[in-house]
């Protein structure tokens, strides 16, 4: 379902990415049409280390789109977040940034970095994909302009 929804553009790492936190799955009688999961990464805006629900793999089938299943998906996942960590994130595709705005998720304005063995490296590519939620954000206790830095893995650092 994941590869048929991102039309054959998701990867063995997307899925690892997706792996060891909290899935949820929407499903009819015959077949899984949604899905969305939470993991813990930890992010470092400007000096301070946040303890981040990090949203992967946000889909729903071709066939389902458009009935408020990546609504009901999404309303879990922020029901997670809001009561386990600091801020959630995720990075978003073009197709997803409508519902995500819709929601009250917030683009990140500051610049982005991965860190790496010797130093961190500037992800100017991800600017304005790269989206926050929560109470921290929403009390602005998060600056939205500082940096914000991801730990390096396979794949696309977002």
């Amino acid at each position: 379902m994941l590869t048929a929804a991102f039309d054959q553009d998701f990867t063995d790492d997307d899925w690892d990415h997706a792996l060891g936190g909290l899935h949820v799955i929407c499903r009819l009688p015959d077949a899984v049409v949604g899905h969305a999961a939470v993991v813990q990464r930890q992010l470092h805006v400007g000096p301070r280390v946040h303890r981040v629900g990090y949203v992967e793999a946000v889909a729903v089938s071709a066939d389902a789109q458009r009935q408020g299943i990546g609504g009901l998906l999404m309303a879990s996942v922020e029901e997670v977040i809001a009561g386990a960590y600091d801020f959630g994130a995720l990075a978003a595709s073009s197709a997803g940034l409508p519902l995500y705005r819709g929601r009250g998720w917030q683009t990140w304005n500051g610049p982005l970095f991965v860190a790496g063995p010797d130093r961190s490296t500037a992800t100017p590519d991800d600017a304005g994909a790269v989206m926050v939620f929560g109470p921290a954000v929403e009390s602005g206790s998060v600056d939205l302009r500082a940096s914000m830095t991801a730990d390096a893995r396979r794949g696309d650092p977002w």
